[in-house]
């Protein structure tokens, strides 16, 4: 859906070139290429983050939202029937402003940590396609969530160092962004779950259905010699030596969401 574009007001602009500078060179959901931040990209990245900002006001007006599931996309995942690459939990601070938590891989390295960041440093990014989407979490799940995002302690407890972009969706050994922020949900909506395993279980148990990516052995071997943050080897064999690796994607989790009454239909925000 295309919205209309808003020049954003310097205040806003000076945050962002301000956040820019520290923000360290990790990414998710986007190539690992580097290519220069433009104006313009500055600009689109900024004006994506107000039209979000106003939204989710918007929402936090009418039904007193204070955290939805948002979404991004960094990379142009067409070819595997995907249009989003990465997600986090946003959640609206006493203050007023939207905060991000999310995961990001240092890019070149097969490490990932949890990043606090404002709109506009989650959209201040080389994005193929300059879209938001957002989906809000049912009513009783909106204070649990809150409490989980804003606790130093629980919000990292089911993170994983070990990165992995296509990690096995029903594995352990490695982690990525999009599974991190799906199995944090688990502890909020059950607060007895402690585990990676058992917010596995209970997804599982809640009709989620990770995304299978048609991967052949040449792109398999091509993409694990050549970056860390990608490997296959969490996978069962039989669904590696199939072409099948199932991992957790945006669409998958938006689906869900919606199929499972845990959210609602997702929103689209676009230039």
């Amino acid at each position: 859906m295309k919205g209309n574009w808003k020049k954003p007001s310097l205040t806003a602009v000076g945050c962002a070139v301000l956040a820019l500078a520290a923000v360290p060179a990790a990414w998710a959901g986007r190539s690992c290429e580097e290519r220069p931040l433009t104006p313009q990209t500055l600009m689109q990245g900024i004006a994506l983050a107000q039209q979000t900002a106003e939204a989710l006001d918007a929402e936090f007006a009418r039904n007193g939202t204070r955290v939805v599931v948002l979404g991004r996309a960094g990379q142009d995942l067409g070819k595997y029937q995907l249009r989003y690459s990465h997600l986090g939990w946003a959640y609206k601070t006493p203050e007023g402003p939207w905060r991000v938590l999310h995961k990001l891989n240092q890019c070149g390295s097969s490490t990932g940590a949890l990043y606090r960041q404002g709109l506009g440093e989650f959209f201040l990014d080389d994005l193929w396609r300059h879209e938001a989407v957002w989906a809000v979490p049912t009513p009783a799940l909106q204070a649990p969530l809150l409490a989980v995002l804003t606790d130093p302690a629980r919000s990292v407890r089911l993170n994983e160092r070990d990165y992995n972009m296509v990690a096995y969706a029903w594995g352990t050994r490695y982690q990525q962004s999009n599974q991190w922020a799906l199995e944090t949900l688990a502890p909020a909506a059950e607060p007895g779950i402690a585990t990676r395993q058992q917010a596995q279980a209970w997804l599982g148990f809640k009709g989620y259905q990770p995304s299978t990516l048609r991967l052949g052995a040449l792109t398999r071997l091509g993409a694990s010699t050549t970056s860390a943050h990608i490997r296959f080897d969490d996978h069962p064999n039989a669904k590696r030596f199939s072409d099948r690796i199932e991992t957790v994607t945006v669409d998958s989790v938006l689906q869900w969401l919606e199929r499972s009454g845990l959210g609602s239909a997702p929103v689209r925000l676009g230039l």
